[in-house]
């Protein structure tokens, strides 16, 4: 299922816009229970403003609440922006550092994060656990576990560790684009033969063809059909 991941989605990447490990760190705080898209709308802006982690240590609490008020829980996000640039000057002299354990020890960033944060911005292989991928790899019995930290265990025990930041953006992909929460299209999914949740959603191929998203998902549709 691993590798025909990598067929279906060999477009996979992470969706958050960024250029720099601090930039990709204030995305990914950002995305908590917000899309990428919305962030990606946000981020511009922010970072036009806020350059680098001594900028965020000094903002105006206010000013940066307006700026990402359209991610959700902006109080909260501003907390953590600001403490993450104060922690980042007062420990790493400003630069986000490469390590998980530096990492999840920064305001605002957990197991997640890090791993987002160096899976992409550093090359070190991390696995993402997002809401989808825990989601997926329970409907595909890859693990029972429902505790994150255990789901990344679980799977990184299946997995070569170069494959760890690629598979986490193919399973986050097939859970945006196919296989959904409430109504996954059984009926159009590639993975269908291997899958033993299959049948949770529409397994008639039209009306499952009809819920694929993305800007690829015809030719997900023509992948199902061949396969």
């Amino acid at each position: 299922m691993g590798r025909a991941l990598a067929t279906i989605h060999p477009d996979a990447h992470c969706e958050l816009d960024f250029t720099t490990p601090l930039e990709l760190a204030v995305a990914t705080i950002l995305s908590a229970q917000c899309t990428d898209e919305r962030v990606n709308q946000v981020t511009p802006k922010l970072f036009a403003r806020y350059p680098d982690a001594a900028a965020y240590a000094a903002a105006d609490r206010m000013e940066m609440e307006e700026l990402i008020r359209p991610t959700g829980f902006f109080r909260n996000k501003t907390d953590s922006l600001i403490k993450l640039g104060q922690a980042l000057v007062e420990r790493h002299d400003g630069e986000v550092p490469g390590t998980l354990t530096e990492l999840v020890a920064l305001p605002g960033i957990g197991r997640k994060t890090a791993n987002v944060i160096l899976g992409n911005a550093f090359d070190v292989p991390g696995i993402t656990v997002d809401t989808h991928f825990q989601r997926l790899t329970q409907r595909w019995a890859w693990t029972t576990e429902s505790d994150p930290v255990k789901i990344e265990f679980a799977i990184a025990a299946l997995i070569e560790p170069r494959d760890w930041t690629m598979l986490s953006h193919r399973v986050i992909f097939h859970g945006r684009r196919v296989c959904h929460a409430r109504k996954p299209a059984c009926g159009a999914c590639t993975l269908r033969k291997d899958c033993p949740s299959y049948g949770i959603g529409p397994t008639d191929v039209e009306t499952a063809i009809s819920l694929l998203k993305g800007p690829r998902a015809h030719e997900l549709a023509e992948l199902a059909l061949a396969s």
